[in-house]
């Protein structure tokens, strides 16, 4: 199959040639028929989730799960898990960092981490390999296929999936050679270089291996007006994987896996009249991801009655994030006029105004996991044959150490050194009983206790451990050979926690406690019309019992500053559907598409404001959570070799924070790709985002201009504006 994947094209005169080629009709010729998964082959195509601890059918799983396989990453070009995300239903990101990292599924999740101990509502896994809440480095280059599965994850993963959990799977190697490169070039200055490599290592066909690395870089659609720079805001992104395979005896398969990504990225995205295109910033931020991990997996196969699988894992991660605070510079600042104030704070005229603000965060985060799982055969089943069961333990460490330093007109402001270290331990079984007709009862439980320490500078020490637990209980059913039902519940869990750095006046708010999930769902998997339309249709009701709420608190005395910390607001509710259907038209035509209605609610919830007054969000929808998610996208590929590709994709207005009522506006993004493959080659001309549309990806209500005497304002952070761009890629046994 010829592998594909995103780009880009320079400036204006390219742009303008792509916009025709975009929009003229596709020509037509003769070469060799091209080998690629067309619509007719997908048919017979079974997708195995990855994530699951079964490996078992899409079709059959018993939960929503939406998968985006290697050829919808390919058709519609997608660089980074950034290009895809917004196709996922009720899915949604905050853009608080240059690259995704905070999610939310199903409304719940983080939407940012200024301070604090790690703790994550939704996993983030590559290759077996926990990145949880470092969720930037993720290239879709050699990539075999992205996960999400909705819901707590209870038995599978425990406390970081309690919204559920996004699963990469890159390719694995190959028993043949396979070569490929790719370059890519577009507007913002973008150049990308891709290669990979996967064949045998051995005569014998034992050892194989497969290696890719992919260097991106673009200037970041922002223009600082001040330092006279267009490259402050820019991506600088090198991911390099290795994968190797050894079939050390006919019964042990062993799996290495070798990941390196090094994302060394400005931040400079914020300005005070609400552009998305012109910075002013003199200091401009930085946002870099340096992660190293490797994962090396066991299967043993030589037991009558059952495999064992021993997964482990070790990531080191380097991350540093830093800002301009003020988001200007001092020439602007002193052109402004300030109030002038006596020493009894009364206004006695004006001066020129004075803001100079950073704040800086550096952190070391080194993760370790080790699992190991013993999985019935079919001579191992139990009860009379009926019943697979699986049982396992699991052991992770997390340890991660802060550097925070911020600065205020010359004078340090936050200076914070932190060290933390949570140790989780966690037992797990899973059975899976046929009950006769074509009914499965699947049945899964966990236990996990988790034991922390945090110290810091500002002598706040903590040593909380508790003891969770987690589960699901789903009956499935083969209505007939094109329809299978099936009805979950899940429990999950996320872990308490604390607070530091908090003033007197708060120190009831010290601690937090466990989050509970419960979640409802019930879903029909469908192939229609002799196999031409397949859908998946899930419904779901969630209860949130002791909410985990991040509240944000202005300083009145300090309005550079904010008190950041996590409380529990009662309990909230959040109900809705997703669906997932692809239409095979014909063998040379697929369409497919995505939509996420989603309704959440707060419980009994109140906070008090800057000023001690207190806003009651009780009944109010929480934030990320836009009603209605949704994405369409059409795939044509001629004999010829003709190929052409246009999505959409959008999603409702949704509140920014749960600390404010500021909101995003609805919005819609078109995509569009054409090329022409050959067996060899492939050449294609592509635009994201066609019709420039200015779309808000995080927002904050707040004041940050002393001239306006620290006035709350919205301000907003919007997502990358139309590119286009050209892709060339060979292939080669």
């Amino acid at each position: 199959m010829f592998t594909k994947n995103s780009t880009g094209l320079s400036h204006t005169p390219i742009a303008l040639a792509v916009i025709t080629a975009l929009s003229s009709p596709v020509a037509i010729a003769k070469t060799a028929d091209v080998e690629r998964v067309t619509p007719e082959s997908e048919k017979m195509e079974v997708i195995v989730v990855n994530a699951d601890f079964s490996n078992i059918s899409l079709d059959k799983m018993p939960s929503s799960v939406t998968v985006i396989d290697a050829q919808q990453l390919e058709d519609e070009g997608a660089q980074h898990f950034e290009d895809v995300l917004n196709s996922i239903a009720n899915f949604n990101w905050s853009g608080g960092s240059s690259r995704p990292k905070y999610f939310q599924i199903r409304g719940v999740g983080e939407q940012e981490q200024y301070q604090g101990a790690p703790n994550s509502s939704v996993g983030f896994v590559v290759d077996d390999i926990d990145l949880s809440g470092l969720g930037m480095v993720s290239s879709m280059y050699d990539m075999q296929q992205v996960e999400v599965l909705r819901g707590p994850q209870g038995t599978q993963y425990g406390a970081n999936a309690l919204a559920g959990l996004i699963y990469l799977k890159s390719n694995d190697p190959t028993e043949s050679f396979e070569h490929g490169a790719k370059i890519s070039l577009g507007d913002d200055n973008l150049r990308t270089l891709s290669g990979f490599s996967s064949g045998p290592l051995s005569d014998s066909g034992k050892l194989l291996y497969r290696v890719s690395l992919e260097q991106h870089n673009q200037n970041g659609y922002r223009d600082n007006l001040y330092l006279n720079r267009d490259d402050t805001n820019e991506r600088d992104e090198l991911t390099a994987r290795a994968k190797f395979r050894w079939y050390a005896t006919d019964d042990l398969q062993i799996d290495l896996t070798l990941l390196h990504a090094n994302f060394d990225n400005g931040y400079d995205v914020w300005t005070l009249d609400n552009n998305r295109t012109n910075t002013l910033t003199d200091q401009p931020g930085v946002d870099t991801q340096k992660t190293t991990g490797t994962g090396i997996k066991f299967i043993y196969t030589g037991v009558q009655g059952f495999d064992f699988t021993s997964l482990t894992s070790f990531a080191q991660t380097d991350h540093h994030n830093g800002y301009d605070g003020d988001w200007a510079n001092p020439e602007y600042w002193a052109s402004k006029e300030c109030t002038l104030y006596d020493d009894d704070y009364n206004p006695v005229g004006s001066e020129p105004c004075v803001y100079d603000y950073t704040w800086d965060k550096k952190g070391d985060r080194k993760t370790f996991t080790q699992e190991f799982r013993l999985s019935s055969k079919t001579a191992g089943r139990i009860w009379a044959g009926s019943t697979d069961w699986l049982v396992g333990v699991y052991a992770m460490n997390l340890k991660e150490d802060n550097d925070l330093y911020s600065e205020y007109n010359s004078y340090p402001d936050e200076v914070l050194q932190s060290s933390y270290d949570a140790t989780n331990y966690a037992v797990f079984a899973q059975l899976d009983s046929h009950l006769g007709d074509d009914y499965l009862l699947s049945t899964g439980l966990r236990f996990e206790r988790r034991d922390t320490d945090y110290s810091d500078t500002n002598e706040d020490n903590f040593t909380p451990s508790e003891d969770m637990w987690g589960g699901h209980i789903a009956l499935s059913k083969v209505i007939n050979d094109n329809h299978n039902a099936y009805a979950r519940v899940a429990r999950g869990y996320k872990a308490g926690g604390f607070n530091m750095t908090l003033p007197a006046e708060l120190s009831d708010k010290k601690e937090f406690d466990t989050e509970i999930l419960y979640n409802y769902e019930v879903g029909l998997k469908s192939s229609w019309f002799d196999g031409e339309v397949d859908s998946t249709l899930a419904l779901f009701y969630m209860d949130r019992q002791d909410q985990q709420v991040a509240a944000s608190l202005q300083d009145p005395d300090s309005p550079q500053r904010f008190i950041l910390f996590t409380e529990n607001a009662g309990s909230s509710n959040n109900y809705g559907a997703e669906l997932d259907a692809k239409w095979y038209l014909t063998e040379n035509i697929e369409f497919y598409g995505s939509f996420g209605w989603l309704e959440t609610e707060y419980g009994q919830y109140q906070y008090s404001d800057k000023y001690g007054s207190t806003v009651d969000l009780s009944g109010r929808d929480l934030a990320h959570s836009p009603k209605f998610t949704y994405s369409a996208g059409m795939t044509y590929v001629a004999d010829s070799g003709w190929f052409a590709n246009v999505n959409a994709s959008g999603k409702s207005q949704f509140y920014y924070s749960d600390s404010n009522e500021s909101q995003s506006e609805a919005y819609t993004i078109y995509n569009a790709r054409l090329g022409y493959e050959t067996p060899t080659w492939s050449a294609y001309l592509w635009g994201r985002n066609l019709f420039d549309e200015q779309y808000g990806v995080r927002g904050f209500y707040f004041g940050n201009e002393p001239d306006q005497d620290w006035a709350d304002k919205q301000y907003i952070r919007y997502g990358d504006p139309r590119q286009m761009g050209v892709t060339l890629e060979v292939q080669f046994m």
